[in-house]
């Protein structure tokens, strides 16, 4: 992807086939309208590098259990396909990722996500090639999951960030075992229980990113370049270097993060508090806090 492309251009395939501050939610009729149809990741490849666009807009790329699935098919795809050296994680539209897809996680089976979570992020780290993430729209609770668990991280302007779990009743469990080993430990305890919203330049600060870019295609120019000159075997061997310490957390803590995640996604202050965020109002908390 050069500087001059856009998600969505190139030679495209199919994968096999909001939190606060952020656009409110979708309704039932808006989330399942014309999306059958086509692909929820869609992938276009330049010169060694295969693009991975989310593009899932009546949900804000919130993360279903079709887009984690189509993910983890493209990335096994590009793990397969010698022609591809790296893989850019981006998006289309104003919005990453909006985390967990709250319709599907206030269903009949809410606690069904986070072992599928656990194996997309997995997905992720463990691929033997470069994972680098283009950010430039916002990006909520489980978003910042893949954006941790990506190898190098380039936000852009547009980029706001928030762990907005906490005001729903839940927390940040899954995503902690890409995103603790690396980020600062004073800043990963301020937002993950304030949940205040925190932009491109503070990500870098705190290791959520590598760059923070005035032009995030500009700034990725250089880093795909190096991708492209590597050899495959010394790229692979390298992020297993880089990745040890998060792939020791997953060994160690993703069977109980997946458990605290599933229990709290079935409790009765989450699930109000979900109730909460796509019927618009207050949970029952917030407006007792208010008297």
């Amino acid at each position: 992807m050069n500087r001059h492309e856009r998600p969505g251009t190139g030679r495209e395939h199919r994968a096999n086939d909001t939190a606060a501050g952020s656009p409110g939610p979708t309704t039932e009729n808006e989330e399942t309208a014309g999306v059958s149809e086509q692909a929820l990741v869609r992938r276009a490849d330049e010169r060694g590098i295969a693009a991975l666009v989310l593009d899932s807009p009546h949900n804000r790329n919130a993360l279903s259990t079709r887009l984690m699935d189509e993910l983890r098919d493209a990335l096994a795809d590009c793990a397969e396909d010698p022609r591809v050296r790296a893989v850019v994680l981006t998006h289309t539209g104003v919005v990453f990722c909006a985390g967990a897809d709250l319709s599907e996680a206030t269903g009949d089976d809410p606690a069904a996500g986070p072992a599928r979570m656990v194996e997309m992020l997995r997905s992720i780290v463990e691929l033997p090639k470069p994972v680098v993430a283009r950010v430039d729209g916002h990006v909520r609770a489980g978003g910042l999951g893949l954006v941790g668990a990506c190898d190098i991280a380039v936000a852009g302007p547009a980029a706001s960030f928030a762990f907005t779990e906490a005001r729903l009743g839940l927390a940040p469990a899954v995503i902690s075992a890409p995103l603790l080993p690396r980020l600062d430990p004073r800043a990963a305890a301020r937002y993950y229980l304030t949940a205040e919203r925190f932009d491109a330049a503070e990500a870098a600060r705190i290791g959520l990113v590598s760059e923070a870019a005035d032009d995030p295609d500009a700034a990725l120019t250089p880093i795909l370049d190096g991708l492209r000159q590597a050899a495959p075997q010394g790229l692979a061997e390298s992020k297993r270097l880089v990745t040890a310490e998060v792939l020791r957390a997953f060994d160690r803590d993703a069977r109980s993060l997946a458990e605290q995640s599933a229990r709290l996604f079935s409790s009765e202050q989450a699930q109000e508090g979900m109730r909460a965020f796509l019927e618009r109002r207050p949970p029952v908390w917030a407006t007792d806090n208010a008297r």
